[in-house]
């Protein structure tokens, strides 16, 4: 009896949680190692179908950075990164869409289907929902450096206001396509950022590797404000592959998103945890503090 009084407890804790999220939209970012591990998979699956089944909108876009360097591998194509972000010429490219649309995505649509979601798999090419254009151009406004690494100048919500307010899940690879009908590889936690402001979601979360954005001791920063996560990029205390995912959350915060949460997607449930509990994990970005 006193362990169904503890479950009981941890329901009631949730109530205020899901009411004030009720039919509001939460956008997850999926990537680390919790899209490896097969007990993170399922987690992460659970509590994305808990949270539409409890009247919450949630949107997932994925990344596939390990999928895509293994594909290369096997070209033999060497995997090569300026800031964070994947060069990607046009053989690059070629090969990263059909990892990140034709595998990847795949695999997490069915994974969330088995445990009892109804996933439906686009990207950015579908209905024109992420148009984008080069991030680098050269003189002649054609892909410098970094290739067709894609800049996102417009989110056409429309198909996934539509989807969400039905009874689906969206799963969104991150490619883009230009005005010509050209594909972009877009860094996921940028086109998670982007939607989540296209779509005024409640929340954006970034599932990671990491338990959150620490200080230059090591220490985990449990909320900061958009201008300290600025200023910690430009003293480089926020340095590498981080830097897209702290610019993400930056910018989700100033377009109108009202948290932004980097967690630690090596934890089971890690999701739940954060909406529904008190205390939280991980980090949460503001606008202005709360």
């Amino acid at each position: 009896m006193e362990e169904l009084i503890k479950k009981a407890g941890i329901l009631i804790e949730a109530l205020p949680y899901i009411q004030k999220l009720y039919d509001k939209t939460v956008v997850i970012k999926y990537g680390g190692n919790a899209m490896i591990n097969e007990d993170l998979k399922h987690s992460v699956m659970e509590d994305v179908t808990l949270l539409k089944y409890v009247g919450m909108h949630p949107v997932v876009v994925h990344g596939g950075g390990p999928d895509i360097s293994a594909a290369l591998s096997t070209y033999q194509i060497e995997s090569k990164f300026v800031g964070g972000l994947r060069v990607t010429d046009a053989e690059t490219m070629r090969i990263a869409q059909m990892v990140l649309v034709g595998k990847t995505n795949k695999e997490v649509v069915s994974l969330l289907n088995q445990n009892g979601g109804k996933a439906v798999g686009i990207c950015g090419i579908d209905g024109s929902l992420i148009e984008c254009e080069p991030i680098d151009k050269d003189s002649d406004g054609n892909p410098g450096e970094l290739g067709f690494v894609g800049k996102i100048v417009n989110i056409n919500q429309k198909l996934l206001v539509n989807l969400t307010k039905d009874e689906f899940i969206p799963v969104i690879a991150p490619v883009g396509v230009d005005a010509k009908g050209q594909s972009y590889n877009i860094n996921a936690d940028t086109v998670a950022g982007a939607v989540a402001a296209a779509l005024g979601a409640e929340k954006l979360m970034f599932l990671t590797d990491v338990s959150g954005v620490q200080d230059k001791d090591g220490n985990v920063i449990y909320e900061m404000t958009a201008a300290q996560a600025s200023k910690m990029i430009e003293d480089g205390t926020i340095s590498g592959g981080m830097i897209p995912k702290v610019r993400g959350c930056v910018e989700a915060t100033m377009q109108g998103v009202n948290r932004v949460h980097i967690i630690d997607g090596r934890i089971l449930h890690a999701i739940l945890l954060e909406i529904f509990t008190d205390a939280g994990i991980g980090t949460m970005f503001t606008r202005t503090g709360a």
